[in-house]
């Protein structure tokens, strides 16, 4: 509620930005120049120096650019993205903000680009490596498109028609917490899942898996020791237990508050759970702080999202560290 109160100022809003946007003060994204006048009555600057589009205002170069909403509105929607456990469905963020759901729903779905940050370093020590499907079951459909599944890759045939994840998480260190990744994959197959372990995981490290044939090449480079779930669920501490919890999560908020998950936009909603959970340790304001800290430089066009542009293709990995 403080947080409701303090941002609804609009001009609360603006210095709140400004101040965490340019902390050395306000600069031109044009050309990086300092010397600005700010436009009082607009809420723009101006750019002393002579070029095309010398005025701007603070959401230029940010998921808000183009956007008729009010950052009381953003700020808000952020702050509820960043801590629901579970997330927020489009219909609740409408209602609480009073936009239309569709407004809500494109708002969320810029929310998630901000979550979601390029990851470069490679794991290390322990690390645990699991997969799960994400879908409706093969009962619940329509036989005109069941139909269509015939055939469909998986492991069995309760994974017709479900989109693949795969999950990377590096266990507890002395300087931080667990850290999960996840992916969309093509299928559960060897070079689908052994191909990312090698690429994301540093060579000489522990992997954990369960007894899928498809990470059973993984010796060569790893130490891999296997958990078989026929047995038993952990010896020691070999065991994917921490995925597993991590998954329980993610099919909670799908199921529970988004109910349906269209599979090219399933990528967006791992980066927001990914977020959520890497940032678990975080309060309240220092996980809308991190999730505002993403919103430069990205932009996300609505023909882009609902794939007017051509097809919608998740990015490499991606997840907040």
């Amino acid at each position: 509620m403080d947080a409701v109160r303090y941002f609804s100022d609009p001009q609360a809003c603006l210095e709140f930005l400004v101040a965490l946007r340019w902390p050395r003060g306000v600069k031109c994204p044009q050309c990086g120049s300092k010397k600005v006048t700010f436009l009082e009555n607009a809420k723009l600057w101006k750019c002393r120096n002579v070029h095309p589009k010398q005025k701007f205002s603070v959401k230029v170069g940010t998921i808000f650019e183009d956007s008729p909403i009010g950052l009381d509105k953003w700020f808000p929607a952020m702050w509820l993205a960043a801590n629901c456990k579970n997330g927020i469905s489009s219909y609740e963020l409408h209602r609480c903000i009073g936009v239309t759901q569709k407004t809500a729903w494109f708002m969320l779905q810029r929310i998630r680009l901000a979550m979601q940050e390029g990851i470069t370093a490679k794991m290390k020590g322990r690390v645990e490596a699991d997969e799960t499907f994400i879908g409706g079951k093969a009962r619940h459909m329509h036989k005109d498109k069941l139909s269509k599944f015939r055939g469909h890759r998986g492991r069995t045939g309760g994974h017709i028609g479900k989109a693949a994840v795969m999950g990377l998480l590096e266990r507890n260190s002395p300087e931080k917490h667990s850290q999960v990744r996840c992916k969309v994959v093509e299928s559960t197959r060897r070079h689908d899942l052994d191909g990312q372990v090698r690429e994301h995981v540093e060579k000489g490290s522990e992997v954990y898996t369960d007894k899928l044939r498809s990470y059973n090449k993984l010796n060569d480079e790893y130490i891999h020791q296997v958990i078989d779930h026929a047995e038993c669920y952990a010896k020691g501490h070999v065991h994917t237990n921490g995925l597993e919890n991590f998954w329980s999560l993610l099919k909670r908020a799908i199921r529970g508050t988004y109910v349906n998950v269209e599979p090219f936009h399933l990528f967006r909603y791992l980066d927001e759970q990914a977020f959520r959970f890497n940032e678990r340790k975080e309060n309240d304001g220092g996980r809308f702080v991190k999730a505002l800290r993403g919103i430069t430089g990205k932009g996300l066009r609505y023909a882009k999202l609902i794939g007017g542009d051509g097809i919608q293709r998740p990015p490499t990995w991606q997840a907040a560290t």
